[in-house]
């Protein structure tokens, strides 16, 4: 290359990886976006976790759902309270186990 030459880069926007969390994992005021629902066995049997799934489904806890935690409860943080698009939830922490959340853009509800 010669000095009149010139050379352009071209940036582009990366996107930035997620950051992914369980549901019950977040603390109060965390917000994101539900991005997968599969519940896990616990091992206390309780419920089994392809109906555990099947009702957090049922509940709206669907890929793509806004959520916002908005209550923990004061021992151990159980249970906690979410906002999951226009309406409100209660669920234990280990039902909430089996819920990923992006929290990496989403503004606050």
């Amino acid at each position: 290359m010669n000095a009149s030459s010139s050379v352009t880069l071209e940036t582009q926007a990366v996107p930035s990886p997620l950051a992914l969390i369980r549901l019950s994992d977040a603390r109060k005021g965390v917000s994101g976006r539900v991005v997968k629902v599969g519940a896990e066995d616990d091992g206390y049997g309780a419920i089994e976790p392809d109906e555990l799934e099947r009702r957090l489904l049922e509940m709206g806890f669907v890929e793509g759902a806004r959520i916002k935690l908005l209550y923990e409860g004061f021992i151990g943080r159980d249970p906690i309270a979410v906002r999951l698009d226009d309406m409100r939830v209660a669920l234990r922490r280990r039902e909430a186990r089996g819920v990923w959340l992006d929290v990496t853009t989403e503004p606050a509800l």
